[in-house]
């Protein structure tokens, strides 16, 4: 739509939500509350592409929305004002956002050029996320649009996304009837720098969402410092007599110094107020000078309150209640007197009382063995101390004499002030009344010279004032066309939505009575089937029974794909060709393998559309991800909750690259921009040792997904840039069988850089030195690293391994090498993944003790070692249930300390370490054997054949 400003202009909806499109925020002014409370209040309004929601905060800086608008199924039109808000001018900027239930959301602009804007916007935004929603997945309002997928080349093929050709003629009108308009500093991004538009007569409080501003006052306090944990409700001053022992003479100097710091510190701090610190009245006892004073002046004007009540009973009454105030008031100041005498008596006791002590404590400790030309020279210090305390005493009154007056100078200066505003004022009264009749002066003078101006002074009147009333018609003209294309656009999108809903309607009836015939066909074909089971023919003769077994069989074994024409609208099919990650569903050599992958698919599949019902985690994403719209992720244990059960596939890219940035955050601060850049470019232009085998190693990395599948896939050119970008960084690593599945899992969802960046995440922060090495040193560590935790965690399993001599490391070394890739489903995969990239390492062993609890009866059941070995080559694959997967990792195993395992780690470090120097000692022994030996010579080692 052609607005100016806008987030985009005519174009497909991936390239108006892109990343360099503005976010479309700002001020408005939302009407709520009732009866008395009921106003506009100001509210920082955010629109979330996702879900077409407009959440609404109390401010740009805090973290949990107040509520929000369903902008998707919501209808705009012009506010109409109440006829004392029309004649008082207000309300002229309000619009209402009809939803549906009959809700209707009232939305004021500061400006009519703003609330012109929003409207567009909004119903910009309306139109592309209606047309280009999925209706497989509209009911369940979590479906982002297909500019959400931002990263990775799941972003480049999305097949649960099917987008609705836009209706030309649709398009055309709404560009004729768009109103061109641009907003101003109170809408987008910077609209956070200014202050929030106040309505001065409303109340910025919703009792409504109490519950909601309370923890997001909470959470800015959690987020601030400690520097202004100060009251303001006491003097600097406490009203206790000391009652020092010979014990706390010792400290009274001291103790003493700091209290007069810390009142002369409050005393600058501000004039109006009495701050304190809380640490520095630790009883609860002590009540503060001006709170007397204050509570007072309270009772004496309650007192004198009832002289308004009753002001019309009488002058009498009047009289007796003003100089009842009056003797009250000089009884307050009398008080107020003997309370400074009672201060100042009370402080000279305090003086006399502490340099008694003192001397007396001297004088009973100090004088033995003193002599007396010292003590007395002692005295005369004591003395002038005592002098010096006095003078500054009487400085420190005369300062607050003075302050004192300088207060009362001021207020005496605003009063003066304000006398002469009221006498400015009127005297410009005055003057605009001697220029008015001056003018009618000159007027009378005018028509008494001219008979003739008399006729013509009314016509010219009249003339004027049908000028400006034509001037007002055109202006309302022109808001009433505005206001027109927008109702008439209105109108047009809705119809036309209305038709693409009827149409979607229709789509799935047909659907649905295409599933009911099929349902119908595959009833009778499962009957026969049954019939054929139950009375097995035993003759060599192909009876029809058979023969629908077959077809039943091949039926089954066809992969629906895109090809097929019947309902080509709705995808995906209950099982199609790949999974949304690109994956092989259905391998294609093995056609007994072909029947249990199809298995596990419709498995996959139900169990996909059984947790989509469960709509309760996907609610929670969207609940986070409102809440950080106005700020960046952080570490949390809600995040850590949420991330355990799995990431949403829209949100997976986002939050991946999030996890990675979190963990490398050291590393990138300390290269130079374009740092993988640079690394590629030395990589292709130099001589690299590791390039062939890259170059080997590419189509075997993941030949089972489309992305990976051929040399011209795109895949395979970003999976050679991270690797040799990776490889020039680490020379010592150079590349290592496995590193090349890290990096095609991890650019799936992510673009090149931030696949490099996840590598070093994996490979320098996550895993041990030597992980991916030449001796792969790591990696056999952690191996019996897993032996210990599954004899502990899993005994009667581990014993059972023993008792059959089944070595399962040789299995669980590709578990922790390449993190579970190519080992189990994909659903699951990429949930393990999603707690590796957040919480390390752990998660790997969580998942494969875990993997061994969830089959460890079936595991128990087999008694010998080859079909123990040949069961868990597999077994790991026919897991689907991610739910119950996920609580035995984090729930049944717990507790799980890291230290256990790092500690482990060290021990099993030093063992290997040892194993292998054996090794090489009997390898090189070996190798002066076969030089002095003539019989030995014909022998070569492992490494020497493979070279």
């Amino acid at each position: 739509m052609p607005a100016a400003g806008s987030e985009g202009d005519e174009g497909p909806a991936g390239e108006q939500a892109g990343p360099g499109a503005p976010k479309l925020c700002g001020y408005l002014q939302k009407l709520s509350g009732k009866g008395p409370l009921r106003g506009f209040r100001s509210r920082w309004f955010v629109f979330d592409p996702r879900r077409c929601y407009l959440y609404y905060f109390k401010g740009p800086q805090e973290a949990l929305p107040l509520g929000h608008i369903d902008i998707a199924s919501a209808c705009f039109s012009y506010h109409q004002p109440e006829a004392a808000a029309a004649a008082a001018g207000d309300e002229a900027a309000a619009f209402e956002v009809h939803g549906p239930g009959g809700a209707v959301a009232v939305l004021k602009a500061a400006t009519r050029q703003d609330m012109t804007y929003w409207l567009q916007e909004l119903q910009q935004k309306r139109w592309e996320y209606c047309n280009n929603l999925d209706a497989a997945k509209r009911d369940s309002r979590t479906s982002p649009t297909p500019s959400d997928f931002s990263k990775g080349l799941v972003a480049k093929d999305s097949p649960d996304l099917s987008i609705l050709s836009q209706n030309a003629s649709a398009e055309r009108a709404r560009n004729i009837l768009a109103v061109e308009t641009s907003p101003t500093d109170l809408v987008g991004e910077q609209a956070a720098s200014q202050p929030a538009p106040v309505q001065p007569s409303a109340i910025n409080f919703s009792l409504k969402q109490w519950s909601t501003e309370f923890k997001n006052s909470m959470s800015s306090l959690r987020k601030g410092n400690n520097e202004n944990r100060r009251s303001v409700f006491y003097t600097s001053e406490e009203w206790e007599l000391l009652d020092a022992t010979p014990k706390d003479l010792e400290d009274s100097m001291a103790l003493e110094e700091k209290r007069k710091h810390l009142a002369e510190g409050n005393k600058g701090l501000t004039s109006s107020a009495f701050p304190f610190d809380f640490g520095r009245i630790p009883q609860k006892t002590r009540r503060p000078l001006k709170d007397m004073i204050g509570s007072s002046k309270n009772r004496n004007s309650s007192d004198s309150s009832p002289t308004e009540w009753y002001s019309g009973n009488g002058n009498k009454l009047v009289s007796e209640l003003q100089l009842k105030y009056q003797s009250q008031q000089e009884e307050l100041e009398k008080l107020k007197k003997d309370l400074l005498s009672q201060k100042e008596l009370v402080r000279l006791l305090q003086q006399t009382v502490r340099s008694s002590q003192y001397d007396k404590y001297f004088a009973s400790r100090l004088c033995e063995g003193v002599p007396k030309d010292k003590l007395e020279l002692l005295h005369q210090k004591d003395d002038q101390i005592l002098g010096l305390n006095n003078q500054l005493e009487k400085l420190n009154l005369e300062k607050d004499s003075l302050q004192q007056e300088v207060k009362n100078l001021k207020c005496k200066v605003g009063e003066l002030n304000e006398q002469l505003g009221m006498l400015m004022e009127t005297i410009q009264a005055k003057d605009e009344v001697i220029m008015k009749l001056s003018r009618q002066l000159s007027e009378c003078e005018d028509n008494s010279s001219s008979p003739s101006g008399s006729v013509n002074s009314p016509v010219a009147t009249c003339v004027n004032k049908e000028l400006q009333e034509l001037d007002r018609l055109k202006d309302s003209l022109q808001g009433y066309k505005t206001q027109n294309k927008f109702l008439n656009k209105e109108i047009l999108e809705l119809s036309a939505l209305r038709r693409n809903a009827e149409a979607r309607e229709r789509e799935w009836q047909a659907k649905y009575t295409s599933l009911e015939a099929k349902l119908c066909q595959i009833e009778s074909k499962y009957l026969i089937l049954l019939q054929e089971v139950r009375t097995p023919v035993c003759s060599e003769e192909q009876s029809p029974a058979r023969e629908v077994i077959t077809q039943l069989l091949e039926d089954a074994l066809k992969a629906e794909t895109s090809e097929q024409p019947e309902q080509a609208f709705f995808k995906p099919h209950l099982v199609s060709e790949y999974d949304i990650y690109g994956f092989q569903t259905v391998p294609e050599d093995d056609e007994e393998e072909k029947l249990v992958a199809k298995s596990r698919a419709l498995d996959l599949r139900s169990l996909s559309l059984s947790e989509n019902r469960e709509i309760s985690t996907g609610v929670k994403w969207e609940n986070y991800l409102a809440s950080t719209m106005n700020r960046e992720m952080m570490r949390c244990a809600e995040l850590k909750n949420l991330i355990r059960s799995g990431i949403p596939h829209e949100h997976r890219s986002k939050v991946w690259k999030w996890c990675v940035n979190l963990h490398v955050k050291k590393f990138k601060d300390t290269t130079v921009p374009e740092y993988f850049q640079t690394l590629l470019q030395s990589a292709l232009e130099k001589q690299n040792p590791a390039s062939k085998q890259i170059e080997l190693d590419l189509l075997r990395t993941l030949p089972n997904n489309k992305h990976y599948s051929s040399p011209t896939s795109e895949g395979i050119q970003k999976l050679r840039n991270v690797l040799l970008a990776f490889s020039w960084r680490n020379p010592d690593i150079g590349y290592c069988q496995g590193l090349n599945r890290l990096v095609a899992i991890a650019l799936l969802y992510l673009e090149q850089e931030d696949a490099f960046w996840c590598l070093v995440t994996i490979v320098e922060v996550f895993m041990p030195r030597d992980y991916y090495t030449k001796t792969l040193l790591g990696s056999q560590v952690d191996q019996r690293v897993f032996k210990d935790l599954m004899s502990e965690k899993l005994p009667r399993l581990h014993a059972h391994f023993e008792q059959y001599k089944v070595d399962y490391t040789l299995i669980t070394f590709n578990w922790f090498l390449v993190v579970f890739v190519d080992s189990v489903v994909s659903d699951i995969l990429f949930k393990i993944w999603d707690s590796f990239l957040y919480e390390g390492p752990k998660v790997i062993f969580r998942f494969a003790l875990a993997f061994f609890k969830y089959k460890e009866e079936e595991i128990l059941k087999l008694q010998d070692s080859m079909s123990i070995f040949k069961y868990l080559r597999y077994f790991t694959r026919t897991v689907v249930d991610a739910r119950k997967l996920t609580g035995i990792a984090f729930g049944d195993l717990n507790p799980f300390p890291l230290r256990q395992i790092r500690n482990r780690r060290t021990y099993h470090l030093e063992k290997v370490r040892l194993e292998l120097n054996e090794l090489e000692a009997i390898r090189e022994d070996f190798l002066r054997e076969r030089e002095t030996c003539v019989e030995k010579r014909d022998l070569i080692s492992d490494d020497e054949e493979d070279s």
